[in-house]
Parts: structure tokens; sequence; C-alpha cells
């Protein structure tokens, strides 16, 4: 398995390419910026992108998907309940986050679906909280947390569609149950590290 943690953009986003070596198949998750690089990083490793996936709606994390897809023909995935948000963006946010319009999506998914590329399979693990349609990626020894769980701290629930309660729930449900040594990719770099791990986030995030 072929796996790069990248910071992209202005609001130190992190974009994963994820990719299955045997058969050259990969995909992307929240390309925010930085397009050319995260091609350029994938084409080097003989990943070709297949899909965009996008951890949530935001507009901080879906910038990049017009240029991603424009370029490379990937299908854009999202949650069913965010998927009218990443085309519904005011043009007013779109220019303040030096963002393109997204496409619609190409394929919705649900808790429990299977993202699959080569023989890279990774589950989609509803964990509303942020954004009704939040989710976070789960491969075994790995998952990737969008805007849900950081390093030692949560995403926040102060935006429309987003609830603490909700957002609390998803987490120890949905994530602090994986293995303790799982290790936790974040949609930002905002932690002391730029990866955790669950058993970290059980001993020391100040949320739980």
């Amino acid at each position: 398995m072929f796996l790069r943690q990248m910071q992209v953009g202005n609001m130190a986003v992190f974009a994963y390419i994820v990719g299955d070596t045997e058969s050259g198949e990969g995909l992307v998750v929240d390309p925010a910026a930085n397009t050319d690089e995260i091609i350029s990083v994938a084409s080097e490793s003989n990943i070709k992108i297949k899909y965009i996936v996008n951890t949530h709606g935001h507009v901080d994390h879906i910038g990049g998907n017009a240029d991603m897809k424009e370029k490379t023909g990937a299908e854009i995935i999202i949650h069913e309940d965010d998927a009218q948000t990443i085309v519904s963006v005011p043009s007013m946010m779109l220019r303040m986050f030096q963002a393109k319009a997204s496409p619609p999506a190409d394929i919705t998914v649900k808790d429990g679906d299977t993202i699959t590329v080569g023989n890279v399979e990774l589950k989609v693990l509803h964990t509303p909280g942020h954004s009704p349609g939040g989710i976070s990626l789960y491969m075994p020894g790995y998952v990737i947390t969008g805007d849900t769980l950081f390093v030692e701290s949560v995403g926040r629930t102060d935006l429309p569609g987003a609830s603490w309660d909700v957002m609390y729930s998803s987490i120890k449900e949905k994530l602090l149950t994986l293995p303790d040594d799982t290790i936790v990719l974040p949609g930002h770099n905002y932690g002391r590290t730029p990866t955790s791990t669950i058993g970290n986030e059980k001993r020391n995030n100040p949320f739980f």
C-alpha cells in the first residue's frame, strides 16, 4: 500500500494519497489545493488517481476538487449528507479561501460502505458532528479522520449543521473503539505532531 500525507493550501489542510502499488490505482483525500504537486507525487510513485474523496463538504477541503477532476478524470466521492454542501458554497467564501467551485459528487457513500482501489479497501465511518456528512476512512492500522478528530483535539462544532453532542458520540463510538495502535491521520496540521494514535487520543485528548 502507498500512503502519503501532504500539507496543502493556506489552512494547514492535510491531503492524503492512498494507493495500491500492485495495480497502480489510487485516490486522494481532501485535495484542498496544490493539485499539481499532489498529482506529481502520485505519478512519481506510479499511482493513478481514480477517486477524489472528501471527508466533508467545507470549502477549505474541497478547493482543489475541480482542478483534480479536470486533470485526472477522477470521480468525486462524498457522504450523501454533504453532497449538496460541496455545490452550494457561496462565491464570497470561494474567493475568501481562494478556492474553485467543486463539481457535484459522482458517487455518494454512507456508513459501512467500502471504497476500493486495487487491493486496498477503505471502510467509510460516518462521523458527523463537524458537518452532517463528515466521514472517516479506516484501513487496518490507519484512520483518516478529516475534521472530526485532530491530534489531541477535535473539530469545531460552532458551524451550521454542527453539534458537539453528535461529534462526541461519533468519536466515542466510531473512532475510540478502533485498536489503540491505529494511526490517526487528521484533516489539519493543528497538533504538536502531524499524526497520533487512537491510544494516545484516549490518554491525552482533553476533550475525552
